[in-house]
């Protein structure tokens, strides 16, 4: 019999008729059914929230970062059963997950330490005449009730992205969770259930997206914070209102590898960036670009990394390439892999599907209309072109509509700050992929890859508002 799983409004575990299995990407059968919040709770919840911000926008700098530290060492008491619960439900390998909740805790820890540095500043504003012996002082203040809405490929530090820089300021939030791996941030409710946290500083709600509407439009909130597809993204900008919104959308991440490039390491990190987590990150590494004088040593360097995957059940601890979410998705995968190949691509490596398993898989000579090249795969998909200019291989890494990171190996200093300059991307990484992410930086992109930034320090920007006081010092 699956474990039947409520939802949480504040600390107050709430269950209902309605409910939805949560399904084993390996095995593809139920292990748990999660309970679903119907409008009427979804709106109990943003109700508690706005009435809890009464309190938390009063927290002291040393509460709000005492309670970021109690949830850090919660996860920390408690890690392998997240990542056990993570790979469960997510098909995530451990070797993977368990590193997902590492960062999870470091993304806590990170957000203790910013809670005690939101500070503002002095300002001279005698800057003429009639502003003689005038003073002003900034600081920054919480904006209010928020809400969250997460996707399935990282259930725990995602969503940590979004709660910890919450909790940080003292802004209530309210977590949809994806409906594929809810566990994981149930999981989390109930750490930070544990911890000092104020009752209805966070909720999480497992719902049907025809109910979750309030979560985008009701004016209580503050801000909508949404990390999943370009058009749910954009929808929500348009839906928002007047509320702030950050939205982390897709990629399509691009790698140039130049001929001085240690092309060992390159092959080793490019196989990585496009195979972890069978693809489904958001900058995963699907273009890569290598200059035609090493295009062939290169090639042939990733293709033996990339038959070094073994495949096999997540929570076998020598599993380093797991299923994709569900068997649609595989579908989807190998039909835009027969659509590339009847175009004319040619296959290096792997291009097999086995139900919910689709192979690593390496084209090239692909056309630039393809899904593969100017859509976002979300799944292990990797195209490999050469190239003879290095202006010319910017302007190809370019022409996509999104932009969320990019890639370049190389050891020239003018070649990476052209690059830098001219990559329209939210990040460039130098001699490494750009599914690299720690989670201190600001991270977001331009393009259809999304509006605004995450990051602790850039989150908690989002999430607060300057307030200006302007002190005349005499009559």
């Amino acid at each position: 019999m699956t474990k039947k799983h409520d939802f949480l409004i504040g600390k107050k575990w709430t269950g209902s008729a309605e409910a939805i299995p949560v399904i084993n990407p390996y095995t593809q059968e139920p292990f748990a059914e999660v309970s679903l919040a119907s409008e009427k709770e979804i709106d109990q919840a943003i109700a508690l929230a706005v009435e809890t911000f009464k309190t938390t926008r009063n927290l002291p700098s040393y509460m709000r970062r005492n309670i970021c530290q109690q949830v850090a060492d919660g996860i920390e008491k408690r890690k392998e059963e997240f990542s056990q619960t993570l790979a469960r439900e997510s098909g995530k390998p451990l070797i993977y997950s368990r590193a997902e909740v590492e960062r999870s805790i470091s993304t806590f820890q990170v957000a203790a330490e910013e809670a005690s540095r939101i500070q503002g500043e002095t300002l001279n504003l005698d800057i003429t005449e009639p502003a003689k012996n005038k003073t002003g002082l900034t600081r920054r203040f919480p904006i209010g009730a928020i809400s969250g809405i997460s996707p399935f490929n990282f259930p725990l530090n995602l969503v940590s992205h979004k709660v910890a820089p919450a909790l940080a300021v003292g802004n209530p939030i309210v977590l949809k969770p994806a409906s594929s791996t809810p566990l994981t941030a149930l999981l989390l409710g109930e750490v930070i259930m544990e911890s000092d946290a104020p009752e209805g500083i966070f909720s999480v709600l497992p719902c049907k997206s025809r109910d979750a509407t309030a979560l985008v439009e009701d004016p209580r909130l503050q801000l909508v914070s949404f990390t999943g597809s370009p058009p749910i993204g954009w929808d929500i900008k348009k839906r928002a209102g007047k509320k702030r919104v950050i939205l982390e959308l897709g990629g399509n991440a691009g790698v140039i590898v130049e001929p001085d490039a240690d092309l060992d390491f390159a092959a080793q990190r490019v196989c990585f960036g496009a195979f972890s987590f069978s693809g489904q990150v958001c900058i995963s590494v699907q273009r890569t670009y290598i200059h035609e004088s090493v295009f062939d040593q290169f090639v042939s360097k990733l293709t033996a990394e990339t038959a070094k995957l073994k495949k096999g059940d997540p929570l076998d601890e020598s599993t380093t390439f797991g299923p994709m979410i569900d068997t649609g998705n595989s579908e989807r995968i190998e039909s835009w892999v027969q659509e590339a190949l009847d175009g004319g691509a040619r296959l290096v490596i792997g291009g097999k599907r086995d139900g919910s398993f689709f192979e690593p898989t390496i084209l090239t000579n692909v056309g630039r209309k393809q899904k593969i090249v100017c859509e976002e795969a979300f799944g292990p998909l990797l195209v490999v072109e050469p190239y003879s200019d290095f202006q010319g291989a910017l302007d190809t890494l370019n022409d996509s509509d999104f932009g969320l990171q990019a890639g370049l190996f190389t050891n020239q200093l003018d070649k990476s700050m052209q690059a830098f300059h001219q990559l329209e991307v939210g990040g460039v990484v130098l001699n490494d992929v750009p599914t690299f992410r720690v989670d201190n930086m600001p991270y977001g992109g331009v393009k259809d890859s999304g509006f605004g930034r995450e990051g602790l320090r850039y989150t908690i920007e989002e999430m607060t508002e300057i307030k200006l006081l302007v002190m005349n010092q005499y009559r």
